[in-house]
């Protein structure tokens, strides 16, 4: 008799989220973002599992596959509710789901370990905890037994934004246990209904179990070419502070696939190979967020169908979305509107068509336009900063230091910097002098001067950094030394 291990969650945090822009950018995408309740999208599903089955319990080192860029965010977002021992993955560019399952199967090999592994998407909503609970004790069972599951959910309207599997009968395996017919494309609206109306499909949640040592085995069956790839990048994979960096030129080589395509719906034609996929049906409140409509339909509204979030009103309006982030947002007359508000962009959209608002974000990279990629506010492995207002030749920040936290020491060869605390206490590293400044104290840093700052208190440090000079892009670092591994130029800003 097989013995139950406790299960590994796997945490898939790629993506960036285009379809809820402006909120959601691509340095800070919408699983760092707390959009439906307190916590994060990632805080969310790395607790999701808490307390789903004692006898089973959680492996106590949780694995995280998210991109280089986005590790500080990921990582002071788990240390933030409690979790400090999670193996973080860190994938130098994005290719997709199966290469990064596939990476984490092989960093749970590489301990020796065979688990079952629940792969989750970082940015997705599950409101019925008990009944998300029941589905994966569900799935444990055939996967333990050394099936390949994923978990449908049960539509209750005709979506065209999500993918749909379809399902045989539920078997002898139990109620709410099904194996998988096929597996559709996101269909358009007619497509939608009729697929409704049969009842046999389910929408593709992208939530999937296995045992670590049958993913590999399917992968090396239906895409070898991953598996290699992702095998070569963890044969020379590193350590970095608490990350493990797989070897980039060989991870970059790795075709992009997603799971269902690479495994999934190859796996029917492949019966010689003993592998069975089920689908377990899920009636979880589950989201994935994907546009503004589907936030909507999360959130709390009135009788008139209308949510807002921050400061907004709303006056003789139904069905619609209206989110502030800064400023009062008021909306008269509408219908079926979405409007979101951050201090650097404004969207207005028909309800019906936010899944369109990724063509605004493609027009924006085409154009070479930063609010694609970056927020006003930027967040640093130290804190954060603002850019609270620019023009020809100067920039001003508010910079906030975390308790215990230090810039890298560095220098910028064409702007001078005046920093002026107005909360807590700065530790200045200035040329050859160190000295502390407290609150309504300032100093000047010039061109070409090597300096830090550092924060030695127990209180958030927030300083106003005024910049002058010719070029004030943020790859005007030279850095001497710095306890994050980040290196001089472009590449340093992440």
């Amino acid at each position: 008799m097989t013995v139950a291990q406790p299960l590994l969650p796997v945490i898939l945090c790629g993506g960036s989220g285009t379809r809820l822009w402006p909120l959601s950018r691509e340095a800070y995408p919408k699983q760092f973002l707390a959009l439906a309740g307190a916590t994060t999208m990632l805080q969310d599903t790395a607790l999701r599992l808490q307390g789903w089955d004692p006898d089973i319990g959680i492996a106590p080192h949780p694995i995280l596959v998210c991109n280089t860029e986005h590790r500080f965010i990921a990582a002071s977002q788990l240390l933030a509710v409690g979790i400090q021992s999670a193996r973080v993955l860190l994938e130098p560019e994005g290719r997709n789901t199966a290469p990064a399952l596939t990476l984490a199967a092989l960093q749970a090999s590489s301990e020796g370990e065979d688990p079952v592994m629940l792969a989750m998407p970082a940015d997705h909503v599950v409101k019925d905890l008990p009944a998300f609970h029941a589905a994966v004790r569900k799935a444990y069972s055939l996967a333990q037994a050394g099936g390949l599951v994923t978990f449908g959910v049960v539509p209750d309207r005709p979506e065209t934004g999500y993918g749909y599997i379809q399902c045989h009968a539920a078997g002898p395996q139990g109620a709410g246990i099904h194996r998988i017919a096929s597996f559709a494309e996101k269909p358009d609206a007619p497509t939608a209904q009729r697929y409704l109306d049969a009842g046999d499909y389910f929408w593709n949640s992208g939530l999937f179990m296995v045992r670590a040592s049958q993913w590999l085995a399917a992968m090396r069956a239906c895409r070898p070419d991953i598996l290699a790839a992702c095998e070569a990048a963890m044969e020379g994979a590193q350590r970095d502070l608490d990350f493990i960096r797989p070897e980039a030129s060989a991870f970059k080589a790795c075709p992009s696939d997603s799971i269902d395509y690479a495994v999934m719906e190859r796996l029917p034609l492949m019966p010689e190979l003993g592998i069975a996929i089920f689908a377990v049906a899920l009636q979880a409140g589950w989201s994935d967020l994907g546009a503004w409509d589907a936030l909507w339909s999360v959130l709390e509204q009135d009788g008139e169908g209308n949510a807002t979030v921050g400061d907004a009103l709303l006056q003789d309006s139904q069905n619609s979305l209206l989110m502030s982030t800064h400023r009062l947002v008021a909306g008269v007359g509408l219908d079926h509107i979405v409007v979101v508000e951050t201090p650097d962009a404004v969207l207005v959209a028909d309800k019906r068509r936010t899944q369109d608002v990724k063509h605004i974000v493609a027009r924006l990279k085409q154009d070479g336009h930063a609010l694609a990629h970056h927020h006003r506010k930027v967040h640093r492995p130290w804190g954060w900063y603002d850019a609270i207002d620019s023009g020809e030749r100067f920039q001003v920040k508010r910079i906030v230091v975390n308790p215990g936290a230090r810039l890298s020491m560095q220098m910028h060869y064409h702007r001078a910097e005046h920093w002026v605390v107005v909360r807590g206490t700065a530790e200045i590293t200035n040329g050859e002098d160190t000295y502390l400044l407290a609150q309504n104290e300032s100093t000047f840093i010039p061109v070409g001067r090597r300096h830090r700052l550092a924060n030695p208190g127990k209180t958030p440090l927030e300083i106003i950094e005024v910049q002058s000079g010719d070029y004030l892009g943020e790859d005007d670092i030279v850095r001497f030394d710095d306890i994050y591994g980040r290196s001089s130029g472009p590449e340093s800003v992440s």
